[in-house]
Order: C-alpha cells, then sequence, then structure tokens
C-alpha cells in the first residue's frame, strides 16, 4: 500500500468513517464520518457450525472459517501466528423471519467465491510514495512485497472448495470486486491475470535480477527484512529474515481458477494510487521512468496528507510538485515501460486476450461490444434465474471515492425492469410487468454505499453523478434484489437496507481485502427455503497457506503464510487485537458467517 497515503493512521480513518478503502495504496478512507447509527443489530440468533472432524482432517467440502481461523500468539512484539477456533453461523433475520422447518425444505440456487482488493502490486514502481510512511507508521506494508505470493495461495484455497458447507453445491464462479491491482500498471495487470488464468509470474520490475525499493534502500522508515538494520519495525519486533526480497522476487506459478471468473473494476484498476489523475502526462512518463524518491521533508508529506485528508481533488498537482520539488534527492532505478499506465482500452482488451481465458468466460465479464466505449458494465448468469449485475463505480479523472452517471444509473434501472414481472416505480407505485423474466437479482460493484458519493468528475463534466443513497434507494424498488455484494473498505460488515414494504428489502454484503488483516474473500450461497423467504449464507475463506509460519521457508508457500502473519502484526493492530480495530476490520460475528433472510420477490 506504500502509495500516496495520509500522515494520519489508515485504520483510524477506517474507524471514524463509513466510508473507508484501508489500506489501497493510494486511496484514503472515507473523508466523511456516517451519519446514521449502526444499523447492525446489538444481537442476532446463531446456530452452531458444522463440527471439525476429530481426525483434524479437512472438512467435507474444504476448510473455512467455520471449522477454523488464523488467530495470534503471544501478547507483545512480533505476534506469530496459530490456528485458532472458527466462527460461527450467525442468523440474520431483520428482513425476513426465519422459518423453523426451512433445513429441511431449502432449495440451493447458487453458489460462487467473491474475492476483493487484491492489491497486486508492483513495490518497486517508481510513482509509489512509500516517504508518506514518515507521518504514520501504518501508511506502508511491509508485507506488500508478497502480494503475488499471497493472492496464488488465495487461488488455491478456491480451488479446494469441493462445495458450500450450506448446500453442497460447488462454486459455479468466482467474481473479484475491483482493486484487482494497486498502481493502475500494464505489468500488474498482465500478473493479476495470469494469476487468476494460470501461469509464471515474476513479481519484479526495473532491474531483472535485484530489488530496488525502499526496503533495502537503507533508511529506518522502513523495514529492512535482509539487513541489520535497527530500523522502525525490528525496533517493534519485525524478524531479519535473510534472502526475503530475493524470494519475493522470484518467479511464482499460480495454478489459475478452475471455474469460471468475473472482474469487476475499482478505482486502483482505473486510477494511479487509486485517486490520481490518469491522463496527467508527467505523471505518465514518471512511473515508467529512472528515478524513485524514498523520502521527503515533513513539510511535504504533511501538504501531501492535508490534500488527501481534505477529500478534494489537486491530489495529481501536489503530488508532481512534491516530486518536482525533491527531484535532486531521487535515486536511480532501471527504467521500464512494463508499468505504463492501463487505458479503458487496453484493461478491456487484456482481458478479452485468449491468452487470460483461463476456465472462462472469454471476456471475464466483458465483450468486444465494450470496445465501442469505456463501458465496465455487465450482466451475466449466475444460475438458473438468478441474474448478476456488475456495476463500473469509479471516478475516472481521479478520486478515490464511487459513484454511477446518469447513463449506467439508467442502465441498471432498465435491467432491473427487465428481470422484474412487478416493482415500484420512482413515486412508490406498483408496477405489474407481466412480459419480464423473473430472476434473483445479486449486484456487484467495487465501492460500497458509504464511500459513493457525488462529485464533479472532470473527465466527464456534463455528466451527473448518483451516490450510493440514490442506489439504495433505486434497489429497493425491486422485490427480487437480494444483495449488493461488494469491498473498496477493507472490513467485513454486513448491512440491512429495509423498507417498510418487507419484500422491498435487502442486504449489502462488505467483505475485507486479502492484502489487510484479516486477509478474507467470501463463499456465497443462495438458497429458496419455500416459505416465501430466501437465505444467502456468507461463508468467509482464507488462503491456504498454513497458519503456522516458518520464518525460513522461503518457498511460495512459505511466503503466502509469512504475508499473513505480517499483515497482522501491523502497526498499531497488533497490539488491539480483540479490541476496536480487531472487530472493525474483521467485523463483528454478524459480518462473518451469516445466513441473511430476505423476503422473496414472489412472497
Amino acid at each position: 500500500m506504500a502509495g500516496l497515503h495520509t500522515p494520519t493512521d489508515r485504520r483510524r480513518f477506517l474507524l471514524s468513517s463509513g466510508a473507508a478503502v484501508a489500506g489501497a495504496a493510494w486511496a484514503l478512507p472515507g473523508q466523511r464520518r456516517s451519519s446514521a447509527a449502526d444499523p447492525r443489530p446489538a444481537r442476532t440468533g446463531s446456530v452452531p457450525p458444522p463440527a471439525r472432524p476429530a481426525s483434524g482432517r479437512p472438512a467435507p467440502y474444504g476448510v473455512t472459517t467455520l471449522e477454523t481461523t488464523a488467530r495470534l500468539t503471544g501478547t507483545s512484539g512480533y505476534r506469530r501466528m496459530a490456528s485458532g477456533p472458527g466462527w460461527p453461523l450467525v442468523v440474520r433475520d431483520e428482513l425476513a423471519a426465519a422459518g423453523p422447518r426451512r433445513q429441511d425444505r431449502r432449495t440451493p440456487l447458487a453458489c460462487f467465491v467473491q474475492l476483493t482488493d487484491l492489491h497486486v502490486a508492483d513495490v518497486q514502481s517508481p510513482l509509489r510514495t512509500e516517504f508518506l510512511r514518515a507521518g504514520s507508521p501504518g501508511s506502508w506494508r511491509v508485507q506488500e512485497a508478497l502480494s503475488v505470493a499471497g493472492a496464488v495461495s488465495l487461488v488455491e484455497q478456491v480451488n479446494a472448495i469441493r462445495g458450500g458447507p450450506h448446500t453442497g453445491r460447488a462454486p459455479a464462479f468466482a467474481m473479484s470486486t475491483g482493486d484487482n491491482i494497486d498502481n493502475h500498471e500494464m505489468v500488474e495487470l498482465e500478473w493479476f491475470l495470469t494469476l487468476m488464468s494460470g501461469g509464471r509470474i515474476t513479481p519484479n520490475t526495473g532491474a531483472p535480477a535485484s530489488y530496488e525499493g525502499v526496503q533495502n534502500s537503507g533508511l529506518p522508515l522502513y523495514w529492512h527484512p535482509d539487513a541489520g538494520l535497527r530500523d522502525q519495525d525490528k525496533r517493534r519486533g519485525l524478524p531479519e529474515i535473510p534472502g526475503f526480497l530475493d524470494a519475493a522476487i522470484r518467479p511464482v506459478t499460480s495454478p489459475g481458477l478452475r471455474i469460471p471468473w468475473y472482474s469487476t473494476p475499482g478505482n486502483h484498476d482505473d486510477l494511479p494510487g487509486g485517486c490520481l489523475n490518469p491522463a496527467d502526462p508527467w505523471l505518465c512518463d514518471y512511473i515508467t521512468g529512472a528515478r524513485k524518491i524514498f523520502s521527503v521533508p515533513d513539510a511535504d508529506v504533511a501538504a501531501l496528507a492535508r490534500v488527501l485528508n481534505s477529500g478534494d481533488d489537486p491530489k495529481s498537482v501536489v503530488l508532481k510538485e512534491i516530486l518536482q520539488r525533491n527531484s535532486a534527492g531521487a535515486r536511480s532505478v532501471v527504467a521500464d515501460e512494463r508499468r505504463r499506465m492501463v487505458t479503458p482500452q487496453a484493461y478491456l482488451r487484456a482481458h478479452l486476450d485468449p491468452a487470460h481465458a483461463g476456465a472462462g468466460p472469454a471476456g471475464h465479464g466483458y465483450t468486444e461490444n465494450h470496445l465501442d466505449g469505456e463501458r465496465m458494465y455487465y450482466t451475466f448468469p449466475v444460475a438458473e434465474n438468478v441474474l448478476g449485475i456488475s456495476l463500473d463505480t469509479t471516478y475516472r479523472s481521479g478520486h478515490f471515492e464511487g459513484s454511477l452517471d446518469s447513463e449506467q444509473l439508467g442502465w441498471l434501472e432498465r435491467t432491473l425492469k427487465a428481470h422484474s414481472s412487478r416493482y415500484f416505480d420512482a413515486d412508490d407505485r406498483p408496477v405489474h410487468n407481466p412480459g419480464a423474466a423473473d430472476a434473483h437479482v445479486l449486484v456487484f460493484s467495487h465501492h460500497h454505499s458509504p464511500s459513493m458519493t457525488r462529485r464533479p468528475d472532470a473527465a466527464r463534466t456534463d455528466a451527473p453523478r448518483h451516490d450510493g443513497a440514490e442506489v439504495i434507494a433505486l434497489l429497493n424498488r425491486f422485490p427480487n434484489v437480494v444483495a449488493w455484494i461488494n469491498g473498496h473498505s477493507h472490513v467485513n460488515r454486513i448491512t440491512p437496507h429495509p423498507h417498510p414494504t418487507p419484500a422491498r428489502s435487502f442486504w449489502e454484503v462488505n467483505t475485507a481485502s486479502h492484502v489487510d488483516y484479516p486477509q478474507h474473500a467470501r463463499l456465497l450461497e443462495l438458497v429458496d427455503n419455500h416459505d416465501g423467504t430466501v437465505s444467502l449464507f456468507t461463508t468467509l475463506i482464507e488462503s491456504a497457506a498454513p497458519h503456522r509460519t516458518d520464518l525460513g521457508d522461503l518457498s511460495a508457500v512459505g511466503l503466502a503464510s509469512l504475508y499473513r502473519e505480517l499483515s497482522y502484526n501491523a502497526p498499531g493492530l497488533a497490539d488491539q487485537m480483540g479490541g476496536g480495530v480487531h472487530e472493525e476490520m474483521a467485523g463483528r460475528p454478524a459480518d462473518r458467517n451469516t445466513e441473511l433472510l430476505v423476503r422473496g420477490f414472489r412472497g
């Protein structure tokens, strides 16, 4: 995440805001505190999870956090990982009553996996601004050089899931809900597509056989795993691991997902650092160039932080001024054209490239028709009579928050009408639409509703923008909408969106990232309870990497374990495990493994 960060610790922002992007390289947590009270219930009903086999062998359909979760041991310093107890299933019935016999009669409708916020990162990029760590230790990730190894282990875990724990049905597909890459670089996009579709990845840029980044800079601001330097992270207990950097840039092979996968764009996919103007020619040249700045004066750190914390948009201008002002202190690195920024057309063409077809589908949601413009939204079949809608919520000119333009909001409304035999118009009048093919609807996006705001988009000055509240109001008009599934916040949180007409209520499922603690993805199962309700089960999964880490094991598996352990030891987090930060990021029990009940659209 060593990008354009605020000096204020990103987790403090995360906890003080309903919209958060905790740790996306330059994208900051949301700047406005939620005005609404937490809508989640203080108490919920629960049922026990399936028992873990006494033999310790994997659960019948693959291990999830119902069986076991990673936890930290010890009380201070660098804390080691171990396996802990699983988390229970929590039944959430705020939107529909839980019938007593539903387990006996329910029918599986769909099973799939959500990945989000992988942040596959070129950590040696000249445009990363790790130096903002001088204002806050939490503004740079010590584990970020291992993002590829960690993501490969997650792919392996998805491949190991033979069936959902509540239906036994095998996952039909995976959806990655954005921030697939970190710096908006073409080389990162190649890594992500290879990760998902299978193949060999060398997570290295610049010098072909050596690392050229902050972790061998000699500056005590950063953790130097290979050196005896008494840096600020070693002072808080992080270990010395000889050979770490050489191992981090070694090739790794991804098996690729064995199931079809889809891709939804996030702000880091569309924007350098998740919040800068991708059309700035100076930044376009700088990112592929041969100079990298490792530190700047405190006054520049503070100046950039003020812009980032304000939510205003001259971020590219201020960053450029800082980089130019400190150019004399830049260090020479090997220039690399592969770091060039990804245009919307290039992003689409890369997904459509047969070399990245993997298990399909061709284009991973995108088609040749998308090349006519810059549209990155689409529909796809989740299962029989279950429709998926993937949205593009990014500001193309540069901002970490999200929104929809009027064209896409109109398309979303038309799509919902086409799959709803009855709905409500904007004036709350019922509409009967007998020609529609009814389907349960699942909506996917990168941004969650609190992080979607109305602000002018310099790339589309003639297009009004629409925020999360407007999307919620639209979805509330269609009784067949079950859930809105998203990421961006790096937090596990599940929010009910009730309506006075119960059938018009739906759930918002917000899932934590795979780069920061707690490094989760979700397995989702949709079932018809045949009592006028449907249930969406949300089961968190971790990567396949062992919980226990061997600091001497620098294999791909060992690095994936270390990736998790380092993320759990982030500055300020390890000391608060079990406290406020831990609960907010991993979520309360009602945000983790749940059964979410909602009225069926025919109910």
